[in-house]
């Protein structure tokens, strides 16, 4: 053997036939092989060649690597040799020996040119051995391994180092850091709370910037205090509830607090919801005040009850008095701490019909910034545009740790894509907290139109809500830099993990690692662990866990943790990735398939703006999927190519038998696609077979 070809062998428990699932499956490397983070299948394997595969891989000190690599040898149930298509010099080795007692032996060579030659014979045989125990354990069924209940601990000292890292908690002067922590200890890590020790440390500082006003947190919390009394007169008591119907400004964050000096829980109503909806919700939840803006006020007069109504945004006159009214007309004098902090009820998406109100918790402490804090790196006093909706879970957390950073929030009432980049440009802001459709915009703004505006201030773009392709990953990191951090989570769990930029970079469609605090677990049908590799449903643990519906229900738990309704896997690196939703899973030809990978791989193809896939009944297999997809401008698309792509990428049955063209997808008011609406004959599209239409606009 040359003496620069490293060789390590191991044993495992299985026969070679059921070790080449593994070994055979470049596509499922990632679980196995900590230093490989991503690897597709660009080419399938085919009579007389192998396939061929783009991966990235990290050694444990190098850089991300990423390339192309091919099968010059592939014999099933035997050997696979990968070598570089731009550097044959490179190549990996791994034979499968078969051994008496249904055993296998694997026997791996590598081929590593300098500089990248890091592996010493010894670090690769226990790297190999290590490789060989997964598959082993994944093969058999045997739960992964138990983490290590410290690693991700939320420890006090561990807590204190993020906040300190962030500036939350930091040295000042001692009358002010006293009137911080006195209303922290009096009302808690609550809105109220927080708004109140950030006006007592720094009252002059801006808090809040909308399209009509600035305000400092000193104003925020004299006005605050004002409509806390002006509601209070007209009878809102502690645990009543009272509902908001606002877009993003200053005035409802304003309300917000207010009803948090009085105890009362607040019912965020989507302004995305119909008439209807609206009524079943007030009906539901019997507040005795709707707060909303004057473009709802027609739904909300509508609304049969007797509740207090009350104008945030006016625009014309309502009949109803406005915040600014009330305060107006009311007493500063502070309200006195309530005996139970008021609750915050956040509706579901409700991508399935009305949505249900869930009951978001008070946070015990600092701990919950913290959490964010460990892996986006906010800093007290940056300016963050909030564009992501204030009713929504991912624009209440910005609001909230905002409100933890003392940070200045420019709240943007409607999203518009390019005023969005006139705001962080202007005001120097330091992040950017939306959901993807929103980005997505951005990202279509011609290049010479984001070049007018200087954006070297940004440092982070905080998205949430739901899933981001790699490709889309990939074009906008190119584009702004390394400032993307994804956050996956639900209004249930609040938050099970975070990708940062290295995350991205190294595997674009992770769903990345658990933030302090935080413990995931991927549990079968059963709710016991599967093994390394494996798949199954995602459960969350962490101290924001939500206390249950309106309605009474909640959501399975199992060890301690909840279910997300996600089904995913855990790579052997610790990133987290999300296969689809449980109830999109559908049945065809006896096999298990899910949507979301189709959905990635059509994402890739260039003539492709958007896609959604859905499964449909089918008289022969029980069901098939459907693509739903907006062409890209001037895209010629057709069916019969969508198809045969797919065919080169994913399984036979994960093939979509429809394909439909469709000008857009259906949304909600936070971006997210309502797949409900495709299977409805009223929804406009293409009829299968034909080529796609030029739609104008993308």
């Amino acid at each position: 053997m040359r003496d620069d070809v490293v060789q390590a062998s191991s044993v495992l428990a299985h026969p070679p036939e059921r070790v080449w699932e593994v070994v055979g499956a470049p596509e499922r490397y990632s679980r196995f092989v900590p230093e490989i983070s991503w690897c597709e299948v660009v080419e399938p394997a085919s009579p007389g060649r192998g396939p061929r595969c783009l991966i990235r891989l990290r050694p444990r000190r190098g850089e991300l690597v990423e390339e192309q690599i091919h099968a010059v040898v592939h014999r099933s149930g035997e050997h696979v040799v990968w070598r570089g298509v731009a550097d044959e010099r490179s190549w990996v080795s791994v034979e499968l020996h078969p051994l008496p007692d249904s055993r296998t032996e694997l026997v791996a060579r590598l081929m590593l040119p300098s500089p990248r030659a890091e592996l010493s014979r010894s670090a690769l045989k226990r790297s190999v051995q290590e490789i060989a125990r997964r598959i082993d354990r994944h093969l058999s069924g045997d739960p992964a391994p138990p983490e290590d209940p410290q690693r991700n601990k939320a420890t006090t000292l561990r807590t204190a180092s993020t906040l300190v890292r962030a500036g939350v908690l930091s040295a000042g002067r001692p009358d002010k850091v006293a009137r911080q922590l006195t209303s922290l200890a009096q009302w808690g890590a609550t809105l109220a709370g927080g708004y109140q020790a950030a006006a007592g440390r720094a009252p002059a500082e801006p808090a809040l910037h909308d399209e009509r006003c600035a305000r400092t947190f000193g104003q925020t919390e004299e006005r605050s205090n004002r409509l806390a009394n002006a509601l209070a007169e007209r009878g809102v008591r502690p645990r009543d509830r009272v509902a908001l119907m606002c877009r993003n400004h200053a005035a409802m964050v304003e309300s917000f607090i207010a009803c948090g000096k009085l105890g009362a829980d607040v019912v965020l109503l989507n302004t995305g919801l119909s008439a209807s909806a609206v009524a079943k919700v007030i009906a539901v939840h019997q507040p005795v005040a709707v707060l909303a803006d004057d473009e709802f006020a027609r739904v909300i007069t509508d609304v049969r009850g007797e509740f207090l109504r009350v104008s945030t945004w006016p625009e014309a006159e309502a009949g109803y008095p406005t915040v600014d009214e009330l305060i107006a007309g009311a007493k500063p004098a502070r309200r006195k701490p309530v005996d139970r902090p008021g609750r915050i009820v956040v509706l579901t998406s409700g991508t399935t019909g009305v949505p249900k109100g869930a009951r978001r918790p008070t946070p015990k402490g600092v701990g919950a910034a913290a959490a964010l804090l460990d892996r986006i790196p906010l800093r007290s006093g940056d300016r963050i545009v909030v564009a992501a909706p204030l009713f929504h879970t991912w624009g209440l957390a910005a609001m909230q740790i905002g409100m933890a950073l003392r940070a200045s929030l420019a709240l943007v009432r409607r999203f518009d894509a390019e005023e969005t980049l006139r705001t962080i440009a202007e005001q120097r802001c330091d992040a950017l907290f939306a959901v993807p459709i929103m980005l997505q915009r951005i990202l279509d703004l011609p290049s010479r139109i984001r070049g007018r505006y200087d954006l070297s201030s940004l440092r982070i773009v905080a998205s949430s809500g739901s899933a981001m392709s790699g490709a889309f990953v990939h074009e906008f990191t190119e584009t702004f830099g390394d400032v993307l951090y994804n956050l996956y989570g639900s209004t249930e769990v609040s938050w099970a993990s975070i990708a940062d930029p290295d995350d991205l970079r190294a595997a674009p469609t992770t769903a990345g690692r658990c933030p302090l605090g935080t413990r995931v677990a991927i549990l079968d049908e059963d709710r016991r662990p599967v093994p390394p590799g494996g798949e199954g449903q995602i459960f969350v643990g962490n101290e924001m866990l939500f206390d249950g519906y309106t309605d009474g229900g909640s959501l399975p738990r199992a060890h301690d943790l909840m279910a997300t309704g996600d089904v995913g896997y855990v790579d052997a690196d610790g990133r987290l990735f999300v296969t689809g939703r449980a109830d999109e899973m559908i049945v065809s030809g006896g096999e298990n398939v899910f949507p979301r990978p189709v959905e990635e791989a059509l994402m890739a193809l260039p003539g492709v703006y958007e896609v959604a896939v859905v499964g449909v009944p089918d008289t022969e297999y029980g069901q098939r999927l459907a693509a739903y997809i907006v062409p890209r401008r001037n895209a010629r698309l057709h069916a019969e190519d969508i198809r045969a792509y797919i065919h080169q990428r994913l399984a036979r049955f994960a093939v979509p038998r429809d394909v439909y063209f469709v000008p857009e997808l259906p949304r909600n008011a936070t971006g997210k696609v309502l797949k409900r609406l495709l299977n409805d004959d009223t929804w406009p599209m293409d009829p299968d077979g034909g080529l796609a239409p030029v739609w104008p606009g993308h």
